[in-house]
């Protein structure tokens, strides 16, 4: 990471949490290197499923490699899904830098289990780091840019980029609590962009596929090029759309939700209707529905309606 001259984040102040590695590391570096001051918030547990303990060594050690390239940070070893700590993160950012200007949600740990086989503590679990923890750290940052908002007498500049997954959007058979939390974050996220937008705030979520700690069985069977090739999964690909979704230049992209890998950024839209059926009475009867709706799925492939990761396309090695 080096510092150009021109710095689109300047005198900004980010938290990126769960960016002692992976995907969030690579986003704290993008936005210290865009001139941003940053808060590296990691729980820094070794499991990926949120097991051993509390350590933190990652968040220092991305700290220390911003600040090694002339940039400023500071550690933070919280947990999100904890509503005080997630306040604490956000007074941290705010009692350093000032402010707060952008907020990157990217924390999160697995349990992966069939629907059939999960216990309750595996779904809260998951559900409780992504789902709430997203909604602890917005909820303090949104309250911080309101009061600026009224004190100021007009709107502020506010980035808020959540994280979701593919596996909301196409399914994931072994992750019902993944993929119920990662749609949630969807739902989250627009709602939020909607409340926040008077404000001068925007909220937006990014479907990433990158090769991580978090992703490796994934994506085992996606090979790494063996010509030194910059990695299509390699989470640098991501960082790059962070960065832009958190400047000024992103000022009329709210509410939106994008995936990213490998080079390639694509807007999802919003579900459309793909078929529409009228009763002929008053109300249907089961005769009718079946007369309508069957043949429209009789020559439908399985799962068509929910093949958006396959349209987007990703090649096995």
């Amino acid at each position: 990471m080096s510092l150009p001259l021109s710095l689109p984040l300047d005198g900004m102040s980010a938290i990126v949490t769960g960016a002692g590695r992976g995907l969030g590391r690579a986003e704290a570096l993008e936005l210290a290197g865009l001139g941003a001051a940053v808060v590296v918030n990691d729980y820094g547990q070794p499991g990926r499923d949120g097991s051993g303990e509390a350590s933190a060594t990652p968040a220092e050690e991305v700290a220390e490699e911003i600040r090694a390239a002339g940039g400023r940070a500071v550690a933070h070893l919280g947990d999100v899904s904890d509503h005080e700590q997630a306040r604490a993160l956000v007074e941290l950012a705010v009692d350093t830098y000032g402010k707060l200007d952008i907020l990157v949600n990217n924390a999160g740990i697995l349990r992966d289990r069939m629907i059939f086989s999960m216990t309750e503590d595996e779904w809260d679990s998951v559900i409780r780091v992504h789902l709430k923890g997203h909604f602890n750290t917005t909820h303090f940052a949104a309250a911080h840019w309101r009061t600026r908002s009224k004190e100021s007498g007009g709107p502020v500049h506010g980035r808020i980029v959540n994280t979701s997954s593919e596996a909301f959007l196409a399914g994931s058979a072994g992750q019902p609590n993944y993929a119920a939390a990662k749609g949630g974050i969807v739902g989250l996220t627009t709602s939020t962009a909607l409340a926040l937008a008077r404000y001068g705030v925007t909220a937006n979520v990014i479907c990433p596929r990158a090769r991580t700690r978090m992703t490796e069985d994934v994506f085992a069977g996606f090979q790494e090029p063996a010509d030194g090739r910059l990695d299509a999964l390699a989470p640098e690909h991501v960082a790059p759309l962070v960065g832009y979704l958190a400047s000024p230049a992103a000022a009329k992209v709210n509410g939106q939700l994008l995936v990213v890998h490998g080079g390639m950024v694509a807007i999802v839209e919003r579900p459309r209707v793909a078929a529409k059926f009228d009763s002929s009475k008053e109300t249907f009867s089961f005769d009718e529905l079946d007369e309508l709706i069957s043949p429209y799925y009789e020559d439908r492939p399985p799962n068509e309606t929910f093949a958006a990761a396959e349209v987007l396309g990703l090649k096995r090695g």
